[in-house]
C-alpha cells in the first residue's frame, strides 16, 4: 500500500525551502507550528492548513464534478507512524481505507484513514462501510468532532510516480491530523497529488 513506504521531511533538515525533491525519512511527519524551518510553497499553504472540509472544497473547485473512488478497505497493521499518533499497541490491527478524490475524474487527493478498534463501536460502526461516500461529509457534519493540529509532509514515494507526468514535481505535499467524535480517534492522512496542482496553478480562485 502506498502508505506502507510513505517517506516525509527529516526531523533535523537545515533551513531551506523544501520546493525541491529530498531524500526524506520513513514514517515521520511534522507538526507544522513546531518546525519553523518548513517552508511551504504559497501555492499549497491553503490546502496544507486549510481547517475547513477538503470534500466541500474540492466540490466547489471541481464545480461539482466530484466522486470517491475506493482503493482499499479493511482490517491491517498501520504504520509505526500511524500507530504512535494514535496511541496503538505494537501489532494492532486497525480498520484502514485508501481512497482517491476524484475532480473531472482525475485524481487531485489519495486519502487514507486509519481507524482503531475501540473507534468502531457504537453508532461509528458505520465509519466500515463507507465505500464511496466521502468520509469528509459525515466529520464537519457531526457537532461532537473536534481536530487535532497539523502534521505535513513532503512525500516522495516510487507508487507516486503513477501520478507524476515529465512537467511535475517527483514529490507531493502531504498533511494528516487526528479527528475525534465522542472523544474516539482517528487519523486521516491527506496527499495533494499532481492533478490538483495543474488546475489550482491555473485557476487562482482555488488558493
Amino acid at each position: 500500500m502506498l502508505a506502507d513506504s510513505i517517506a516525509s521531511i527529516s526531523a533535523r533538515m537545515p533551513e531551506c525551502s523544501l520546493h525541491l525533491p529530498l531524500q526524506i525519512n520513513l514514517n515521520h511527519w511534522h507538526h507544522y507550528q513546531r518546525n519553523p524551518f518548513i517552508q511551504i510553497d504559497p501555492l499549497w499553504r491553503s490546502w496544507l492548513l486549510d481547517q475547513g472540509s477538503l470534500t466541500q472544497r474540492l466540490v466547489q473547485a471541481s464545480k461539482g464534478a466530484f466522486r470517491v473512488r475506493k482503493l482499499h478497505q479493511g482490517w491491517q497493521y498501520p504504520t509505526p507512524s500511524e500507530a504512535a499518533a494514535l496511541g496503538l499497541k505494537p501489532r494492532q490491527q486497525a480498520f484502514v481505507r485508501e481512497v482517491e478524490l476524484l475532480c473531472h475524474n482525475q485524481p487531485w487527493v489519495y486519502a487514507r484513514s486509519v481507524f482503531p478498534q475501540s473507534t468502531l463501536a457504537g453508532r461509528l460502526r458505520s465509519l466500515k462501510k463507507l465505500d464511496t461516500r466521502p468520509l469528509g461529509a459525515l466529520l464537519f457534519s457531526e457537532p461532537s468532532m473536534r481536530r487535532s493540529h497539523f502534521e505535513i509532509a513532503a512525500l516522495r514515494n516510487p507508487e507516486l510516480m503513477n501520478y507524476f507526468t515529465a512537467e511535475s514535481n517527483n514529490f507531493a505535499w502531504g498533511r494528516r491530523s487526528l479527528f475525534f467524535i465522542d472523544k474516539k480517534p482517528m487519523l486521516v492522512a491527506e496527499i495533494f497529488l499532481p492533478a490538483l496542482e495543474q488546475h489550482a496553478r491555473s485557476d487562482s480562485t482555488t488558493l
